[in-house]
Protein backbone atom coordinates (compact mmCIF):
# COMPACT_ATOMS: atom_id res chain seq x y z
CA UNK A 1 0.00 0.00 0.00
CA UNK A 2 1.63 3.45 -1.06
CA UNK A 3 1.59 6.52 1.14
CA UNK A 4 -1.26 7.86 -0.26
CA UNK A 5 -3.29 5.22 0.11
CA UNK A 6 -2.34 5.03 3.69
CA UNK A 7 -3.17 8.81 4.59
CA UNK A 8 -6.46 8.81 3.00
CA UNK A 9 -7.65 5.94 5.29
CA UNK A 10 -6.31 7.73 8.27
CA UNK A 11 -8.17 10.63 6.98
CA UNK A 12 -11.84 8.76 6.77
CA UNK A 13 -11.01 7.12 10.12
CA UNK A 14 -10.44 10.48 11.67
CA UNK A 15 -13.62 12.17 9.85
CA UNK A 16 -15.07 8.72 11.32
CA UNK A 17 -14.40 9.62 14.44
CA UNK A 18 -15.56 12.91 14.31
CA UNK A 19 -19.00 12.11 13.40
CA UNK A 20 -22.35 11.97 15.31
CA UNK A 21 -22.41 8.29 15.26
CA UNK A 22 -18.76 7.83 16.74
CA UNK A 23 -18.48 11.16 18.97
CA UNK A 24 -21.83 10.23 20.58
CA UNK A 25 -23.16 13.80 19.60
CA UNK A 26 -26.61 15.33 19.15
CA UNK A 27 -27.79 17.95 16.37
CA UNK A 28 -30.32 20.95 16.18
CA UNK A 29 -31.47 22.73 13.17
CA UNK A 30 -33.07 25.23 14.81
CA UNK A 31 -33.73 28.92 13.21
CA UNK A 32 -31.88 31.61 14.89
CA UNK A 33 -34.55 34.64 14.86
CA UNK A 34 -37.87 34.91 13.73
CA UNK A 35 -39.93 38.59 13.21
CA UNK A 36 -42.96 37.76 15.51
CA UNK A 37 -46.06 39.88 15.73
CA UNK A 38 -47.06 40.66 18.92
CA UNK A 39 -50.82 39.38 20.04
CA UNK A 40 -50.52 36.59 16.61
CA UNK A 41 -48.49 33.63 16.85
CA UNK A 42 -45.40 32.08 16.11
CA UNK A 43 -44.12 28.96 14.65
CA UNK A 44 -39.96 28.06 15.57
CA UNK A 45 -39.04 24.69 12.87
CA UNK A 46 -36.74 22.32 14.84
CA UNK A 47 -35.11 19.00 14.10
CA UNK A 48 -32.72 17.06 15.39
CA UNK A 49 -30.33 13.95 14.77
CA UNK A 50 -29.21 11.69 17.42
CA UNK A 51 -26.55 9.01 17.54
CA UNK A 52 -28.88 5.60 18.63
CA UNK A 53 -31.16 5.44 15.43
CA UNK A 54 -34.22 5.08 16.22
CA UNK A 55 -35.83 6.36 19.25
CA UNK A 56 -39.14 5.17 21.41
CA UNK A 57 -41.86 7.99 21.10
CA UNK A 58 -43.37 6.80 24.38
CA UNK A 59 -40.67 7.45 26.50
CA UNK A 60 -39.08 10.75 24.77
CA UNK A 61 -40.06 14.11 26.27
CA UNK A 62 -39.66 17.48 24.61
CA UNK A 63 -39.03 20.98 26.75
CA UNK A 64 -38.73 23.72 25.69
CA UNK A 65 -36.63 26.00 28.38
CA UNK A 66 -35.15 29.82 28.50
CA UNK A 67 -31.76 29.65 27.68
CA UNK A 68 -30.14 30.79 31.17
CA UNK A 69 -32.25 28.84 33.46
CA UNK A 70 -33.30 25.03 32.35
CA UNK A 71 -36.16 25.24 35.41
CA UNK A 72 -38.05 28.12 33.66
CA UNK A 73 -39.83 25.92 30.56
CA UNK A 74 -42.15 27.36 28.11
CA UNK A 75 -43.32 23.78 26.77
CA UNK A 76 -43.49 20.76 28.64
CA UNK A 77 -46.29 17.84 28.64
CA UNK A 78 -46.56 18.56 32.00
CA UNK A 79 -47.92 21.88 32.29
CA UNK A 80 -47.91 22.53 36.28
CA UNK A 81 -44.05 22.61 35.23
CA UNK A 82 -44.21 25.02 32.44
CA UNK A 83 -44.26 28.84 33.61
CA UNK A 84 -47.45 30.21 34.46
CA UNK A 85 -47.09 32.76 32.03
CA UNK A 86 -47.07 30.52 29.10
CA UNK A 87 -49.66 27.54 30.67
CA UNK A 88 -51.40 26.56 27.45
CA UNK A 89 -49.95 28.56 24.83
CA UNK A 90 -47.36 26.51 23.47
CA UNK A 91 -47.35 23.07 21.90
CA UNK A 92 -45.06 20.66 19.80
CA UNK A 93 -46.53 20.75 16.23
CA UNK A 94 -43.99 17.94 15.49
CA UNK A 95 -43.24 14.03 16.90
CA UNK A 96 -40.29 13.80 18.16
CA UNK A 97 -40.76 10.35 17.04
CA UNK A 98 -39.73 11.51 13.66
CA UNK A 99 -36.88 14.03 15.01
CA UNK A 100 -39.32 17.09 15.01
CA UNK A 101 -39.68 19.76 17.68
CA UNK A 102 -41.20 22.62 15.90
CA UNK A 103 -43.05 24.42 18.71
CA UNK A 104 -46.19 26.69 18.38
CA UNK A 105 -46.41 29.85 20.73
CA UNK A 106 -49.97 31.41 20.90
CA UNK A 107 -51.12 35.14 21.99
CA UNK A 108 -47.47 36.05 21.35
CA UNK A 109 -46.69 38.83 24.48
CA UNK A 110 -44.50 41.68 23.68
CA UNK A 111 -41.70 39.78 26.40
CA UNK A 112 -42.05 36.62 24.88
CA UNK A 113 -38.28 37.10 22.96
CA UNK A 114 -36.13 34.35 24.35
CA UNK A 115 -33.87 33.32 23.51
CA UNK A 116 -35.64 29.86 24.32
CA UNK A 117 -33.72 26.24 23.35
CA UNK A 118 -35.13 22.34 22.86
CA UNK A 119 -34.14 19.80 25.36
CA UNK A 120 -34.83 15.95 24.64
CA UNK A 121 -34.83 13.56 27.30
CA UNK A 122 -35.21 9.51 27.04
CA UNK A 123 -37.54 8.69 30.61
CA UNK A 124 -36.60 5.49 31.75
CA UNK A 125 -39.44 5.74 34.57
CA UNK A 126 -41.62 8.85 35.20
CA UNK A 127 -38.65 10.14 37.48
CA UNK A 128 -35.97 9.02 35.94
CA UNK A 129 -34.04 9.35 32.08
CA UNK A 130 -31.92 7.33 30.53
CA UNK A 131 -30.36 9.89 28.26
CA UNK A 132 -30.95 13.24 27.90
CA UNK A 133 -29.58 16.26 25.97
CA UNK A 134 -30.09 20.47 25.65
CA UNK A 135 -29.23 21.96 22.50
CA UNK A 136 -28.19 25.64 24.31
CA UNK A 137 -26.18 26.39 21.47
CA UNK A 138 -29.05 26.08 19.02
CA UNK A 139 -31.81 28.39 20.33
CA UNK A 140 -34.00 31.20 18.99
CA UNK A 141 -34.62 34.31 19.28
CA UNK A 142 -37.77 36.69 18.49
CA UNK A 143 -37.56 40.18 17.14
CA UNK A 144 -41.03 41.44 18.47
CA UNK A 145 -43.23 43.69 15.66
CA UNK A 146 -45.99 45.67 17.46
CA UNK A 147 -47.80 46.30 14.16
CA UNK A 148 -47.90 44.01 11.29
CA UNK A 149 -46.42 44.65 8.16
CA UNK A 150 -48.17 46.16 4.89
CA UNK A 151 -49.15 43.71 2.54
CA UNK A 152 -47.08 44.30 -0.84
CA UNK A 153 -49.50 44.70 -4.05
CA UNK A 154 -48.03 43.75 -7.58
CA UNK A 155 -49.87 44.85 -10.49
CA UNK A 156 -49.47 46.11 -14.13
CA UNK A 157 -49.83 49.97 -14.28
CA UNK A 158 -52.64 50.26 -16.57
CA UNK A 159 -55.52 47.94 -17.16
CA UNK A 160 -57.42 47.51 -20.58
CA UNK A 161 -61.43 47.77 -20.69
CA UNK A 162 -62.78 44.71 -21.36
CA UNK A 163 -59.38 42.34 -20.86
CA UNK A 164 -58.26 40.43 -17.75
CA UNK A 165 -55.92 42.37 -15.00
CA UNK A 166 -54.63 40.58 -12.39
CA UNK A 167 -53.26 41.90 -9.06
CA UNK A 168 -50.96 40.04 -6.43
CA UNK A 169 -51.37 40.65 -2.75
CA UNK A 170 -48.57 39.39 -0.60
CA UNK A 171 -48.06 38.95 3.13
CA UNK A 172 -44.86 37.27 5.22
CA UNK A 173 -45.61 35.62 8.05
CA UNK A 174 -44.17 33.24 10.71
CA UNK A 175 -47.61 31.43 11.83
CA UNK A 176 -47.77 28.87 9.40
CA UNK A 177 -50.84 26.71 11.73
CA UNK A 178 -52.37 30.16 11.23
CA UNK A 179 -52.44 31.74 7.77
CA UNK A 180 -53.17 35.18 7.86
CA UNK A 181 -56.61 36.22 6.03
CA UNK A 182 -56.05 38.46 2.66
CA UNK A 183 -59.58 40.00 1.17
CA UNK A 184 -60.22 42.34 -1.72
CA UNK A 185 -62.11 45.32 -1.60
CA UNK A 186 -63.82 44.57 -4.75
CA UNK A 187 -64.55 41.22 -6.96
CA UNK A 188 -66.28 38.02 -5.04
CA UNK A 189 -64.25 34.74 -3.65
CA UNK A 190 -64.71 33.13 -6.94
CA UNK A 191 -62.00 36.19 -8.67
CA UNK A 192 -59.17 35.36 -6.29
CA UNK A 193 -56.45 32.39 -6.21
CA UNK A 194 -54.95 31.69 -2.65
CA UNK A 195 -51.68 30.60 -2.50
CA UNK A 196 -48.76 29.97 0.54
CA UNK A 197 -45.20 29.05 0.40
CA UNK A 198 -41.86 29.33 1.82
CA UNK A 199 -39.26 32.19 1.25
CA UNK A 200 -36.95 31.16 4.48
CA UNK A 201 -36.48 29.08 7.06
CA UNK A 202 -39.36 29.63 9.39
CA UNK A 203 -40.68 32.68 6.98
CA UNK A 204 -43.72 32.25 4.52
CA UNK A 205 -45.58 34.19 2.64
CA UNK A 206 -49.23 34.15 2.34
CA UNK A 207 -50.53 35.29 -1.37
CA UNK A 208 -54.42 36.40 -3.20
CA UNK A 209 -54.54 36.72 -6.46
CA UNK A 210 -56.99 38.80 -7.87
CA UNK A 211 -58.64 38.92 -11.34
CA UNK A 212 -61.04 41.06 -12.91
CA UNK A 213 -62.08 42.65 -16.33
CA UNK A 214 -62.19 46.15 -15.55
CA UNK A 215 -64.39 48.69 -17.57
CA UNK A 216 -64.29 52.14 -18.18
CA UNK A 217 -66.55 53.22 -14.73
CA UNK A 218 -63.61 51.65 -13.30
CA UNK A 219 -61.16 54.17 -14.31
CA UNK A 220 -59.59 56.15 -11.08
CA UNK A 221 -60.89 53.81 -9.00
CA UNK A 222 -59.30 51.93 -5.65
CA UNK A 223 -58.54 48.40 -4.95
CA UNK A 224 -58.00 47.80 -1.41
CA UNK A 225 -56.61 44.30 0.02
CA UNK A 226 -56.30 43.94 3.75
CA UNK A 227 -54.65 41.08 5.61
CA UNK A 228 -55.91 39.74 9.19
CA UNK A 229 -53.86 38.05 10.94
CA UNK A 230 -54.32 35.89 14.29
CA UNK A 231 -54.93 37.61 17.41
CA UNK A 232 -57.06 40.03 15.35
CA UNK A 233 -54.64 42.50 14.13
CA UNK A 234 -55.19 44.41 10.61
CA UNK A 235 -52.89 45.97 7.81
CA UNK A 236 -54.18 46.79 4.19
CA UNK A 237 -52.48 48.74 0.87
CA UNK A 238 -54.64 50.19 -1.90
CA UNK A 239 -53.90 50.88 -5.53
CA UNK A 240 -55.15 53.64 -7.90
CA UNK A 241 -56.93 51.67 -11.06
CA UNK A 242 -56.15 53.10 -14.80
CA UNK A 243 -58.33 52.15 -17.27
CA UNK A 244 -57.43 53.20 -20.90
CA UNK A 245 -60.04 52.43 -23.41
CA UNK A 246 -60.24 49.39 -25.94
CA UNK A 247 -58.12 50.75 -29.25
CA UNK A 248 -60.63 51.09 -32.38
CA UNK A 249 -61.44 53.44 -34.88
CA UNK A 250 -64.81 54.31 -34.57
CA UNK A 251 -64.11 57.91 -33.34
CA UNK A 252 -62.44 58.22 -36.84
CA UNK A 253 -64.66 56.18 -39.33
CA UNK A 254 -68.08 57.39 -38.50
CA UNK A 255 -67.61 60.94 -38.67
CA UNK A 256 -65.40 60.24 -41.99
CA UNK A 257 -68.28 57.76 -43.51
CA UNK A 258 -70.56 61.21 -42.57
CA UNK A 259 -68.92 63.94 -44.45
CA UNK A 260 -68.76 61.48 -47.25
CA UNK A 261 -72.25 60.89 -47.47
CA UNK A 262 -73.14 64.59 -47.31
CA UNK A 263 -70.65 65.72 -49.65
CA UNK A 264 -72.33 62.84 -52.36
CA UNK A 265 -75.79 64.43 -51.62
CA UNK A 266 -74.50 67.80 -52.09
CA UNK A 267 -72.66 66.44 -55.40
CA UNK A 268 -75.88 64.80 -56.67
CA UNK A 269 -78.03 67.62 -55.53
CA UNK A 270 -75.80 69.82 -57.82
CA UNK A 271 -75.49 68.30 -60.57
CA UNK A 272 -79.09 67.81 -60.95
CA UNK A 273 -79.76 71.43 -60.94
CA UNK A 274 -77.28 71.80 -63.29
CA UNK A 275 -79.03 69.16 -65.93
CA UNK A 276 -82.39 71.73 -64.61
CA UNK A 277 -80.87 74.70 -65.73
CA UNK A 278 -79.22 73.22 -68.56
CA UNK A 279 -81.88 72.42 -69.90
CA UNK A 280 -83.47 75.61 -69.35
CA UNK A 281 -81.04 77.68 -70.81
CA UNK A 282 -81.68 75.42 -73.92
CA UNK A 283 -85.48 76.04 -74.27
CA UNK A 284 -84.67 79.51 -74.04
CA UNK A 285 -82.02 79.97 -76.55
CA UNK A 286 -84.40 77.83 -78.87
CA UNK A 287 -86.89 80.67 -78.11
CA UNK A 288 -84.69 83.52 -78.94
CA UNK A 289 -83.21 81.98 -81.80
CA UNK A 290 -86.73 81.85 -83.35
CA UNK A 291 -87.90 85.04 -82.61
CA UNK A 292 -84.32 86.17 -84.09
CA UNK A 293 -85.33 84.77 -87.05
CA UNK A 294 -88.63 85.55 -87.49
CA UNK A 295 -87.21 89.35 -87.93
CA UNK A 296 -84.13 88.12 -89.89
CA UNK A 297 -86.89 87.35 -92.74
CA UNK A 298 -89.24 90.32 -91.71
CA UNK A 299 -86.20 92.68 -92.15
CA UNK A 300 -85.53 91.09 -95.36
CA UNK A 301 -88.80 91.16 -97.17
CA UNK A 302 -89.05 94.85 -96.11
Amino acid sequence: MDQNSKMMIFCLFLAALGSPVFAEEWKANVVKSLDTLVSSCVVVPCSFTHPKGNLPTSRLRGIWRRSNDRNERIYYEDQTQVLENFRGRTRLLGHLGQSNCTLEIMGVKDHDNGPFCFRIEQALTETKTDDKFSFVEDCVEFRMLPDPLKPALTHPKTATEGHPYTVTCSVTHTCTSHVPKLKWSRGTANDATEVHRKTHPGNWEAQSILTIIPGEKDDHTEIKCTAEFNGGKMSFSTLTLYVKRTENYNHIIVPTVAAIGTAVIFAVFCILMANKYKTRIAALQNQEGSVWNRISRLSRRS
